[in-house]
């Protein structure tokens, strides 16, 4: 073939449309990246989710604290409530004295009360109020139970000192000093009541059932008075 021949042909070689390539099938590289992308982002998704939804560190510390403070509660009633019952032990006796001693809606009783007797109630009421010194702090309901009881015995001890001090008087000042006493009782009689339902009631909340610790009250004198239901019944 003639040099002119030749170069046509590598002419019309040159100028022959190219056949594009064939579409490869995807790789495994690019599949593999493609399941690692997607399931980094279901990751992600998870953690914000995640992170959204768990407590923070301060949530979980004020949750350990409310179950703390719950369960101190607990063991502050049951102490509470064994106080009151030996306070109620240590008080009767005074306040039986009291009623012969004290008037109510007549002339006062009799006068067998003799000095051993009021020392007796000195001590006793002393020993009560004592019971109730330096007391813990505890959830809102069992303070108010508490200090109510405390309230309560520091007005008994009020009570016996000023008929210690009526039995030294005369005439219508000992008659005005005895009336004052009474009514100390009445004032104390009625504040133990209020501690010892509001004990009654934080006492069926923490699951001890109810728990009766209320002294002898005579009718009108006004004080709240224990409800029917049985010692350890969980009704409300």
């Amino acid at each position: 073939m003639s040099a002119l021949g030749n170069r046509s042909q590598e002419v019309a070689t040159i100028n022959r449309p190219r056949r594009p390539a064939p579409a490869r099938p995807a790789t495994r590289g690019r599949v593999l990246a493609l399941a690692f992308a997607f399931a980094l982002g279901a990751l992600v998704a998870g953690g914000v989710v995640f992170g959204v939804t768990q407590p923070s560190s301060i949530e979980q510390a004020a949750d350990r604290l409310r179950a703390e403070s719950a369960l101190r509660d607990r063991t502050q009633i049951r102490t509470l409530t064994e106080l009151a019952r030996g306070t109620r032990t240590r008080l009767l006796p005074v306040l039986d004295g009291l009623a012969l001693a004290l008037p109510g809606d007549g002339p006062a009783g009799p006068v067998a009360v003799t000095a051993a007797d009021v020392e007796k109630w000195r001590q006793a009421a002393a020993a009560a109020v004592q019971g109730f010194a330096d007391p813990p702090s505890g959830e809102t309901a069992t303070n108010v139970a508490r200090s109510s009881l405390a309230s309560a015995v520091r007005q008994f001890a009020t009570t016996v000192d000023t008929y210690t001090m009526a039995r030294d008087l005369t005439g219508p000042a000992r008659a005005a000093a005895l009336d004052l006493a009474a009514r100390q009782r009445a004032g104390a009689l009625f504040t133990w009541s209020i501690g010892a339902t509001a004990l009654d009631a934080v006492n069926i909340d923490a699951g001890y059932g109810h728990q009766h610790v209320f002294l002898p009250t005579s009718p009108g004198e006004g004080a709240l008075t224990p409800d029917t239901e049985p010692e350890g019944s969980h009704q409300p």
